[in-house]
């Protein structure tokens, strides 16, 4: 029997036996969205929950839709912004977003910023470290 786990605002996440988090129903598309769980749930101290984003939810651009991976809450008294709105990709050394990829981050970032009065904020981040960097800068 499965039970549920509360992590504050009366959100619950289900749990195993151990009161550990069950994910076995988490769709990743590729091994670094399954790093970066894991990353998440490692910073368990900073980060007050997350969701892997469903592809039914996207964002409207001019030049199609616009699927961000994760949302992301933290603990209000350990960073400078809350919300966060991410999308993953491998390396961010070699990376070259197609024109059109970048125009459509380009209008998620515009209609973050626009919906929540510049208090979620979207980027695109490689690592928890790298969004860690973001979020608490």
């Amino acid at each position: 029997m499965r039970k549920r786990q509360e992590v504050g605002r009366g959100l619950r996440l289900a749990v195993n036996q151990n009161d550990e988090r069950m994910d076995e129903n988490v769709i990743y598309d590729s091994q670094n969205e399954r790093k970066f769980a894991a990353e998440l749930e490692a910073h368990h101290k900073e980060v007050e929950v997350y969701v892997k984003l469903p592809r039914g939810f996207y964002i409207s651009t001019p030049v199609g839709r616009y699927s961000p991976d994760w949302a992301i809450a933290f603990h209000e008294d350990k960073v400078k912004h809350i919300y966060f709105v991410a999308e993953t990709k491998g390396d961010m050394s070699t990376l070259e977003l197609r024109k059109i990829e970048e125009t459509k981050a380009h209008c998620a970032h515009e209609h973050f910023r626009a919906i929540s009065y510049d208090n979620a904020k979207y980027d695109i981040v490689d690592s928890y470290d790298k969004l860690w960097e973001m979020v608490s800068g």
